[in-house]
């Protein structure tokens, strides 16, 4: 299992946003925590990897030590700046980037053994097609990892927290909260806990520039099981994590009851991690 290092994960968390390589070096550390679920999970690596969804591409590069052959897809090519130097700095052969489509993956049927979808299905214009395009490209047996976060989570998904924590978002609702923090950003960053490294609305406004939300799915646990039944995909493991509210305010009993419950489990998950077969 690769070394999990809180501390340096941590370290480089909060200094994410200066550059695009500065975001890549994050993922490639983080990615290990990817890795350690998919071993929770009873997965072996090997064989070919896609990283449907490689942001700046410091994931895609990680599995490349574990697989045979590893490739990040965007639609932005962000990776061209980060993971490409990434890559050659770690001498690492075995791994290509693509700019592509999530809703049209440009590769043949069966064509990958695994296929990683971190924090991304939130994010295209149709989660089902998006399902769909990365149960094509896998073999029979083959699998994806997804993860991601439900919209009404306490945590929020994709905003910033406050240093004075109020769910602004469930009281307001999303758009209204959006609005607060793109403010906030410009004009009060000090109520935000991240620094202007490590927080895009600090930083975008320090830029004169303006936060685009980019939230286009809002997921629910409900929501999430449809999806995956209807793109013909098997759960073979699957792990809600708690916010830190929620494990520290109710007894264990409780918070299981509550997180089979519809409404109050979307609240209490911060992020939830399946994989997934294709039969």
């Amino acid at each position: 299992m690769r070394t999990i290092d809180d501390a340096r994960i941590a370290s480089t968390a909060l200094t994410r946003f200066r550059s695009e390589y500065d975001y890549a070096w994050w993922e490639y550390l983080r990615s290990a925590k990817l890795i350690a679920a998919l071993e929770r999970a009873g997965v072996t690596l090997s064989g070919r990897a896609l990283d449907a969804g490689c942001g700046s591409g410091g994931t895609a590069l990680s599995l490349a030590e574990e697989t045979r052959f590893a490739v990040g897809l965007d639609l932005d090519a962000r990776f061209s700046g980060s993971g490409t130097h990434l890559l050659a700095e770690r001498e690492i052969r075995n791994a290509a980037f693509v700019q592509g489509n999530g809703l049209a993956l440009p590769f043949r049927d069966g064509s990958f053994d695994l296929v990683l979808s971190h924090s991304v299905i939130e994010h295209v214009a149709s989660a089902e097609t998006y399902l769909i395009e990365c149960r094509r490209v896998l073999r029979p047996g083959g699998l994806l990892y997804l993860s991601t976060a439900p919209w009404l989570s306490l945590a929020g998904a994709h905003l910033p927290r406050l240093r004075l924590p109020l769910p602004i978002h469930i009281v307001l609702g999303r758009r209204a909260a959006f609005r607060i923090f793109c403010w906030l950003g410009k004009n009060a960053p000090w109520t935000l806990q991240e620094p202007k490294e490590a927080n895009t609305f600090i930083a975008l406004a320090a830029q004169g520039k303006d936060k685009r939300d980019d939230l286009l799915q809002k997921v629910t646990l409900g929501r999430l099981q449809a999806w995956i039944e209807a793109a013909g995909f098997r759960r073979l493991h699957e792990e809600r994590q708690v916010t830190g509210f929620f494990r520290r305010a109710l007894p264990e009993r409780l918070r299981r009851l509550l997180l089979r419950t519809p409404g109050a489990r979307d609240l209490m998950v911060g992020q939830i991690q399946c994989v997934l077969v294709k039969p």
